[in-house]
């Protein structure tokens, strides 16, 4: 494989616009622009969260969701492109089922919190929802893989049952929200 990046800048950024990966340029503030901005973003934060000790099964499965969500990011970056299947979303959703099986159900909802790691992990969940938003943005007016769409759904729904397997994991309880607290803050 040849060298892909042999020159990082290019000036060519600097009057507002972007270069996409085939070749036009849109504004830098393209519903484009910011689906692939928000995509890496959760990528990085993803990232962030595998630079945590974690059971090796999940930092497998994270791994594997970086080199998807860079995937989606080509999606974006080349209109009409597809790289996505759906069958990174049965991945997702068999690694969801297998990780919700050990947790206690749920009663109440729960803040992000307990562990770092968790945190972390709840931080990509919310960031997660943000790319998905973006991605329907643009959705509305170009074509955009509904195997994408789909996948940033089931993997903000694997993040939420993943920062609660890591709390699980490090003896750490989930951080109930307090429904008394939230009435009497409302109290008259």
């Amino acid at each position: 494989m040849g060298h892909r990046l042999s020159k990082i800048y290019t000036r060519t950024g600097d009057a507002g616009t972007t270069g996409l990966g085939d070749g036009s340029r849109v504004r830098k503030d393209d519903s484009r622009v910011e689906a692939m901005g928000a995509v890496d973003e959760l990528n990085s934060a993803i990232g962030l969260l595998l630079t945590e000790s974690l059971p090796a099964d999940l930092a497998t499965c994270l791994n594997d969701v970086q080199h998807t969500l860079f995937d989606i990011g080509g999606e974006l970056s080349v209109p009409g492109y597809a790289l996505v299947s759906a069958d990174k979303t049965t991945e997702l959703e068999h690694a969801l089922d297998e990780l919700n099986a050990d947790l206690a159900p749920l009663k109440e909802f729960i803040l992000p919190g307990g562990t770092r790691a968790a945190a972390y992990c709840h931080l990509a969940r919310s960031i997660c929802r943000r790319a998905e938003r973006r991605l329907h943005s643009l959705a509305a007016d170009h074509e955009i893989s509904a195997a994408s769409r789909g996948y940033l759904n089931r993997l903000s729904d694997l993040l939420f049952v993943m920062a609660r397997a890591i709390n699980h994991a490090a003896g750490s309880k989930d951080v109930l929200w307090r429904h008394e607290r939230a009435k009497q803050d409302h109290s008259p």
